[in-house]
């Protein structure tokens, strides 16, 4: 194993705690999670009470004001356990910094510490059943009508949809003027004319729940809008960013966590009187993924670097991406293959890690959106 340089014994102590701590309250629970299609809410608000959402929010909005690399371990401990219904990572990772980078003083005073505390859950809402990863597509609107803005449209795969209490929503104010007229708001539970459709069913990520929302003649305080009216598509393309490291963040974590459980399986799985790990077409795949993996952890950790300099380019997180989660999906199905028979039911691990997987090559902007992004900066 090459080894990792990133983190310090206080990075490691954390990691530690945590995972002990997903260990006890998350682990046993997850099986009935899936059944139940989302995770209760006593697990983010214990987790807010151990300092594991929004560890990079300043102190002066209730958070430990921590480095970057606190939210890393968070997602890779989540993704290493196969733990995908814990929508902590989209919390706090790219719910919280539109707030925090973009919001008045006011929003962040009001929402902040209790997105910390885990009062508050927070998703966005970027996607439209018509429009996928196209943002400029955008169909629902927010009009100015003096004192407020009337929100008006719907969303589709909106992750922690069901649970949120608050909803970034990504609308046009101005319909003529393309991505120069999309703005960022904040809608919050209770508000009429917001309501919640299915929490829909999924291939995989059973534990999260994923949901339509509906904006019907939603009034919005004027106080709702995040940073400048027009400004919403820029907010967005500055965040992406950090949104695709963590998908391949979390690809190359849930790639280790497969690894681990496969090694394990194949030291004690026998067939035709030997052990599975001693055939020789199965030490020559554990090579295999063992070395695609540790070269896709040198690269993220490279792009995590990047990152804590802010010098992590669009291409090259767009790169990160669709690299780490094509390759995720092929380790992980060699995986199961490794399994037989076993690596097909739904009571192992790797099984579930195997349909959670797929999805990552579709979010965050599809992997073929990542690639059109790389070639307009190579020619």
């Amino acid at each position: 194993m090459i080894p990792r340089t990133l983190f310090n014994s206080d990075h490691e102590g954390f990691r530690d705690i945590l995972r002990k701590f997903l260990e006890k309250e998350a682990a046993p629970h997850h099986a009935q999670w899936e059944e139940d299609g989302q995770v209760s809410r006593e697990l983010w608000e214990k987790a807010g009470a151990n300092g594991f959402l929004c560890p990079t929010v300043p102190e002066q909005y209730g958070g430990p004001g921590a480095d970057y690399l606190y939210s890393i371990i968070v997602m890779e401990e989540i993704s290493r356990a196969g733990l995908t219904g814990i929508g902590w990572g989209l919390h706090t990772d790219i719910v919280a910094p539109y707030i925090e980078h973009y919001g008045s003083e006011e929003m962040k005073q009001k929402y902040l510490p209790k997105m910390v505390s885990g009062e508050l859950i927070g998703a966005i809402a970027m996607t439209e059943p018509g429009g996928g990863s196209d943002l400029q597509a955008v169909k629902t609107t927010a009009i100015d009508k003096g004192d407020h803005y009337l929100l008006n449209g719907s969303k589709t795969f909106i992750t922690n949809g069901q649970m949120a209490d608050i909803v970034i929503v990504v609308a046009k104010t101005d319909p003529t003027q393309g991505a120069k007229g999309i703005s960022l708001f904040v809608v919050e539970r209770g508000m009429p004319g917001f309501e919640r459709g299915r929490n829909l069913h999924k291939a995989g990520m059973k534990a999260q729940d994923t949901s339509e929302l509906f904006f019907n003649d939603v009034k919005l305080p004027k106080e709702s809008l995040i940073g400048a009216e027009g400004m919403g598509f820029i907010y967005l393309m500055q965040e992406l960013p950090q949104e695709r490291l963590g998908i391949a963040v979390n690809g190359v974590a849930m790639m280790e966590g497969a690894l681990a459980l496969t090694l394990e399986y194949v030291r004690e799985r026998k067939a035709f009187g030997k052990r599975v790990a001693d055939f020789q077409n199965t030490q020559y795949k554990l090579a295999e993924l063992h070395t695609k993996t540790e070269v896709a952890r040198t690269y993220v950790d490279r792009c995590i670097e990047l990152h804590l300099q802010k010098k992590l380019d669009i291409p090259s997180a767009a790169a990160a991406k669709y690299w780490v989660t094509d390759l995720q999906f092929e380790v992980l199905d060699e995986c199961v293959q490794l399994f037989g028979g076993y690596g097909y039911m739904w009571e192992y691990p790797i099984t579930r890690m195997w349909a959670d997987c797929r999805v990552q090559r579709i979010y965050g902007g599809t992997n073929e959106i990542m690639k059109g992004i790389i070639a307009r900066a190579l020619v």
